[in-house]
Order: C-alpha cells, then sequence, then structure tokens
C-alpha cells in the first residue's frame, strides 16, 4: 500500500532527526531552557504531537463515516480521546523548555514511522465504511508502531519525567491497541 512504501526511509529519517537532537543535546546544555528537560524530551514532543494529530484527524474521518464497523467506531473514539489531551500536555511543556511546538523547517513530520501520506488520508476519506473499517486498521497499526518506536527512544534518552512517563503509557497503550487492532481487522 501506498502509505507503509518507504517505511525503511522513513525509520531512516526519524533515528537521523533523534540521533542529531541527541547528539546537540550533549554538545549544548541551553538546548532547553529547564534543567528537567532534554534535547530528547524535546524532539519526542515536537515529533509526537503531529503523529497524534494524524492519528485524531484519521479517528474522525471514520467516526463521521457511515457504514463503519462499530468497534472501529469505539477505537477510533478511544484513540481520539487518549490522544487529543496528549498533544495539549506536549504543547505545553515545549513552551516551559522554551521549545517550538513544530519540528525544525523542513521536518513536517512526514518522514516519521507510522505517518500516513496525504494520499493515504485521501483514501481513507473516500473509502465507503467497510473499505474505510479495513483501512483505518491498518494505516492504524503502522501508525501506532511508529509511535511506540518514538516512545521507546524518549523512555531511554529522556530527562523530563511527564515525558518520560507519558512514553511509558503510550508503549502500553498502543502496543495493546495494535494487537487488538490485528485481531479486529482479522475478523473484518
Amino acid at each position: 500500500m501506498t502509505f507503509l512504501k518507504h517505511t525503511h526511509a522513513r525509520r531512516a529519517v526519524t533515528s537521523a532527526l533523534i540521533a542529531v537532537s541527541l547528539a546537540l543535546a550533549g554538545c549544548s546544555a541551553s538546548t532547553t531552557s529547564s534543567a528537567s528537560a532534554n534535547g530528547a524530551d524535546a524532539m519526542f514532543a515536537q515529533m509526537m504531537i503531529p503523529h497524534h494529530e494524524q492519528a485524531v484527524e484519521l479517528s474522525e474521518i471514520v467516526i463521521g463515516k457511515p457504514g463503519v464497523d462499530a468497534r472501529v467506531g469505539d477505537l477510533a473514539q478511544q484513540i481520539k480521546a487518549a490522544q487529543a489531551p496528549e498533544v495539549a500536555a506536549l504543547k505545553g511543556w515545549l513552551g516551559e523548555w522554551g521549545q517550538p511546538a513544530s519540528m525544525p523547517a523542513g521536518h513536517d513530520g512526514h518522514g516519521m514511522d507510522g505517518m500516513v501520506s496525504s494520499e493515504g488520508v485521501a483514501q481513507l476519506r473516500s473509502a465507503d465504511g467497510a473499505a474505510a473499517s479495513k483501512l483505518f486498521l491498518t494505516q492504524m497499526i503502522a501508525h501506532h508502531e511508529g509511535a511506540v518506536q518514538m516512545a521507546r527512544t524518549e523512555r531511554a534518552s529522556g530527562k523530563h519525567h511527564g515525558a518520560v512517563e507519558m512514553a511509558a503509557s503510550i508503549i502500553d497503550a498502543q502496543t495493546k491497541e495494535i494487537e487488538a487492532m490485528k485481531g479486529l481487522l482479522g475478523q473484518l
């Protein structure tokens, strides 16, 4: 499928961005304005914001679509309810740390693991209920896998207590949702 076509390239870009962020964090104590956060925390927040925002967008598409499997609609509601507040927390932390809420110029998030291409989003918008149910699950499995990978990096390298705790929560919740989505996809 188009949205999964460049998974290895996306992982390479994501890994490179994280490596650069960690290198910069090691070179400069002024990477963040707070002693409670480091460059890995800022990168995690800046990457997770567009990642979560897209998950909310995809969920909203499915929630409003007639004919979507009720279990898929319930899952989309659950994803939206969990990730929208996390976006607000991430933006708040970045403000506290004196960091921009968005990625540096040229890094709009589409190279991150699991991000759905604009074509994939358009496919979801135009799909009928049954097709949208399957497409949403397929897209969201890959999307969650990308989030879990970013969260693992944060747990390994982050310093901010809240961000590290959020990362642990993302790993736990989204790993469970991945398994549930795979099972549900097999039933559709």
